[in-house]
């Protein structure tokens, strides 16, 4: 079995190599990480100029490493196309929890998405912040479902409270939450003219039963499975029943629709 990991806190990041030194146990390992902190960066990826790959010396014996001048969907991208033979992604540890619509903006999560856009079981995995961080608890779990998800095409976003093994109240299977740090934006002027810094403010989190918030919460690992489907289909009372009317006033009265023939 061959793991391909990476991360957006860095290459140096002990997240990282808590994750791989566990991975490591249970196949090979190879690791592309960006060669510095990417937090927030979300699926972003690198187009306008050269993405840099160097080897550096692995921090856990037997696994190669890779620094990428890149996002964390630059490494895996790059990871995966230099690499033959990738069973899984595995991204994190990641040194603060990724819940709510903070997976929108999470560089943890966008990095995991891109294996699996490739049909590759993919995990991103967090643990809440506070210090110390317990990544051992959420490092054994990892070895626990590389052996679990070989063979499914599947993205999860796997967060868990900072505590010891002892303390963990629970494993749930979640829905993503409300709120978090990226609705909670503050702006505010750098001192020269027109320029302003955005920062994190207070996050709002609103976490119902099920949620992946309400689970860390109450001491539990959440696992939410993350889909691949973008829409939703459902009705959108401002357009049911409007549809054929939009479409005679876009052409003109003729309903034809725009391009057929």
């Amino acid at each position: 079995m061959k793991i391909l990991v990476t991360n957006d806190d860095g290459i140096e990041a002990p997240g990282l190599w808590a994750l791989v030194g566990e991975l490591a146990r249970a196949g090979e390992v190879i690791v592309f990480a960006p060669s510095r902190e990417q937090s927030g960066i979300g699926t972003a990826i690198t187009l306008k100029q050269p993405v840099r790959l160097e080897e550096v010396e692995p921090l856990v014996a037997g696994v190669s490493a890779y620094r990428v001048e890149g996002t964390p969907a630059d490494s895996v991208i790059l990871g995966l196309e230099v690499t033959d033979g990738v069973d899984m992604v595995f991204s994190g540890i990641n040194r603060g929890s990724n819940l709510g619509n903070d997976v929108l903006l999470s560089g943890t999560v966008g990095g995991a998405l891109q294996g699996y856009l490739k049909g590759l079981p993919s995990v991103a995995i967090s643990v809440d912040y506070s210090e110390p961080v317990h990544f051992e608890v959420a490092a054994k779990l990892a070895g626990l479902l590389a052996h679990r998800i070989r063979g499914g095409s599947m993205l999860l976003n796997v967060n868990l409270p900072n505590v010891d093994s002892a303390s963990i109240r629970g494993l749930e299977i979640t829905r993503v939450g409300r709120g978090g740090y990226s609705t909670a934006f503050r702006m505010g002027q750098d001192g020269a003219p027109g320029a302003y810094r955005i920062a994190l403010g207070k996050p709002d989190w609103t976490g119902g039963q099920g949620t992946d918030i309400q689970a860390v919460r109450q001491g539990k690992i959440s696992i939410t499975p993350l889909k691949g489907t973008l829409s939703s289909a459902r009705k959108l009372p401002a357009l049911d029943g409007s549809l054929p009317a939009l479409l005679r006033e876009l052409v003109g009265g003729d309903e034809t629709p725009l391009g057929s023939s």
